[in-house]
């Protein structure tokens, strides 16, 4: 082998792919891949050795990318995450009613644009550090929409006979349950989801 040819070598390892046939990955192939063979394998039983070979490399080319499959892991949650508390730190003009309406339209589109992501993010059960630093950030983020419902409530927004925190459990429940059942190329992109998302919840919730 000759140092020219080595170095070309050298350089097509150190992008990230192991293999000179192959097309380098970037970190966020990587990433997207990962998410997928978690979502698939669960979490625990997807070792780096997976990992590669799902990708057609080796584990040390993956290692040029990440420290191991916990900052995949960290970097998959802070995603979706990140995502989710963007949408509720956007200001909004309205009443709380309004600012509900704009959150639940937003965490539809996050769930839509980052199912796999955001599907890994409601598989987590607390096992690790990361998970359990992800699920504090749930319950954060769900407290702050609950708070959103009281607030729409006592300024009179929305129906004054259904208790906050059963309506609070309830928008929970049908935005989490779209990564069940909802598939991208389908008939309803995330504008036709939100739009039909909203109705359903909010049309029989406000004050007449």
């Amino acid at each position: 082998m000759t140092g020219n040819t080595a170095a070309a070598d050298a350089a097509t390892f150190r992008k990230g792919n192991g293999r000179t046939d192959r097309a380098p990955y970037d970190l966020d192939t990587v990433l997207d891949i990962a998410v997928a063979t978690f979502n698939e394998r669960g979490y625990e039983a997807t070792s780096i050795s997976v990992l590669a070979e799902r990708l057609g490399t080796s584990k040390s080319a993956l290692y040029y990318h990440v420290s191991g499959k916990e900052e995949l892991l960290q970097r998959a949650l802070d995603r979706a995450l990140g995502e989710l508390e963007a949408v509720l730190e956007a200001s909004v003009p309205g009443d709380a009613a309004d600012h509900l309406e704009f959150v639940l339209r937003g965490a539809v589109r996050v769930l839509v644009e980052e199912l796999p992501y955001v599907t890994l993010l409601l598989r987590v059960r607390g096992n690790t550090d990361i998970e359990r630093d992800a699920l504090r950030r749930r319950r954060e983020f769900d407290h702050r929409v609950s708070q959103l419902v009281e607030a729409a409530h006592a300024e009179g927004s929305l129906r004054a006979d259904l208790d906050p925190g059963t309506t609070s459990r309830l928008l929970f429940g049908m935005i989490n349950s779209i990564v069940e059942w909802y598939r991208p190329g389908g008939p309803l992109d995330a504008a036709a989801l939100a739009d039909a998302t909203v109705s359903v919840a909010l049309d029989g919730l406000r004050a007449r």
